[in-house]
């Protein structure tokens, strides 16, 4: 932990009146609870819950009145917060931890915190990790201060010619930003007024809560001013403008699909996992259209696509070679840095060009683009001889580059050895085996994809 976290930490150790003084912390996590109340009223319940920053469990209650059958997991970086919450919710698996970049095996299906992004140092890095570790169409719940906050000591101090003293906190179009590609979402912020009574009483609130008291960098405001500061606003104000954010999204169900080798079979997966899902598929490099229809008319017809299922490639070449040389041809340049990812309402299956090192251009490798995109990789794999290395050195530039693995898909006759070991010594899962198919058919397709979203987890639409 960094000597900042352990300030942190420490600080909120210390808050033994806690509850007694988070009135808006209070206020907060109940307007929370009220809209995760409302969210799931017509949907299934979270089987597995994180939250983060519990402190002494405000927001744990309410979640565990919630969802009384929910797994319960709760995080926090001060030792004694954690053994609070854990007395008020005993069924609950509370753990002390950084919320910015915790440590937890598995997945969750929601994520929530309340007033506990404001001490991240990192947002969006932190959204990219949080993201990783929800399930598809998992949610994350969340409220932090926003621009605004704090308005009326803000008016004394700007009156008085003196610096605040507190953070300034982010924008609504900033924090809109800091979404991950994983994630659809949405921020919108409410007013919340606490009345304070005077400078005193506010100042004494944010000390017993452990928050963050008026300071320049790391030392706190000079007394001489700090005084003249607190004269002022209580001439002119008895209340304190808060400006609370709710961030609510997604994890949109999009994966990317590579290979070990060119010809391993991704188009065939790829078909299955988007049949699989009821996915809008993407191939946004294709070559070869001199000798055959491409990538994107077979799935259309096996996983049985209608027209608005089907985003045309963003690169279309007519020579079998890589996009690079392909493009290079026709007096072509690809461009990788151009492209967003396909809006839709449905999941997402994009498939990719070749293996993981083919270059896209003189400068970017295929690998380099995906890392970009912070989506899921299923990595197809031939199942026979060789597959075992060629299999854990992909895995290990994915993990290199930081970029997320859904899993392994097997191609070709199915060897029992060879999946072992790659699951061993990959520390990942088959997901399923495809085996050699004497006709590719969108009826083979159908049954393929029936087994692959029972191991998903997902009906087969």
């Amino acid at each position: 932990m960094t000597d900042a976290r352990s300030t942190i930490a420490s600080r909120f150790d210390s808050a033994d009146f806690y509850e007694e003084a988070a009135r808006v912390q209070a206020i907060a996590a109940s307007a929370l609870a009220d809209r995760l109340a409302a969210l799931y009223a017509d949907r299934p319940a979270p089987k597995r819950i994180l939250e983060l920053g519990c402190g002494t469990g405000i927001l744990t209650r309410a979640l565990r009145r919630l969802f009384p059958k929910g797994q319960l997991t709760a995080i926090d970086l001060s030792p004694r917060m954690v053994e609070r919450t854990r007395q008020a919710v005993p069924d609950a698996v509370v753990r002390v931890m950084d919320a910015e970049t915790p440590t937890l095996d598995g997945s969750f299906d929601l994520i929530c915190s309340s007033f506990c992004m404001q001490w991240f140092t990192d947002r969006k890095a932190a959204f990219r990790r949080l993201a990783r570790l929800l399930t598809p169409g998992g949610r994350i719940e969340v409220t932090t201060l926003a621009q605004g906050s704090f308005a009326q000591w803000r008016a004394s101090c700007e009156a008085l010619g003196l610096p605040c003293g507190f953070p300034d906190y982010p924008a609504l179009p900033l924090l809109q930003t800091e979404w991950p590609h994983a994630l659809r979402g949405q921020w919108t912020v409410t007013p919340l007024r606490d009345p304070v009574g005077s400078a005193r009483d506010f100042l004494r609130d944010l000390k017993a809560i452990g928050a963050t008291t008026p300071r320049t960098g790391s030392t706190p405001l000079p007394a001489r001013d700090l005084r003249r500061v607190m004269q002022h606003f209580d001439r002119t104000a008895d209340s304190m403008d808060y400006q609370v954010a709710f961030g609510s999204a997604e994890k949109q169900t999009r994966f990317f699909v590579t290979g070990t080798d060119t010809g391993i079979g991704k188009t065939l997966v790829s078909a299955i996992l988007t049949r699989a899902l009821g996915a809008t598929y993407w191939k946004p490099f294709q070559t070869g259209l001199n000798e055959e229809a491409g990538d994107t008319a077979g799935v259309t017809t096996l996983a049985g696509l209608a027209p608005d299922r089907v985003i045309p490639p963003a690169y279309a070449f007519q020579a079998p070679l890589s996009p690079q040389d392909a493009a290079a041809l026709e007096n072509i340049v690809v461009r990788p840095d151009t492209l967003t990812l396909p809006e839709t309402d449905k999941p997402l299956v994009i498939e990719g060009a070749g293996g993981l090192m083919v270059p896209l251009n003189d400068d970017t490798l295929l690998i380099d683009w995906l890392a970009g995109l912070d989506l899921p990789v299923i990595l197809v794999c031939r199942s026979g001889l060789g597959t075992i290395n060629h299999t854990l050195l992909s895995l290990a530039a994915l993990r290199e580059r930081g970029i997320e693995i859904a899993g392994i898909v097997m191609s070709g006759v199915p060897n029992a050895g060879n999946r072992a070991a790659i699951e061993r010594f990959g520390k990942i899962a088959v997901l399923a085996e495809i085996p050699l198919l004497d006709d590719v058919t969108p009826e083979r397709v159908a049954i393929e994809a029936e087994k692959l979203a029972l191991t998903l987890g997902v009906q087969d639409t």
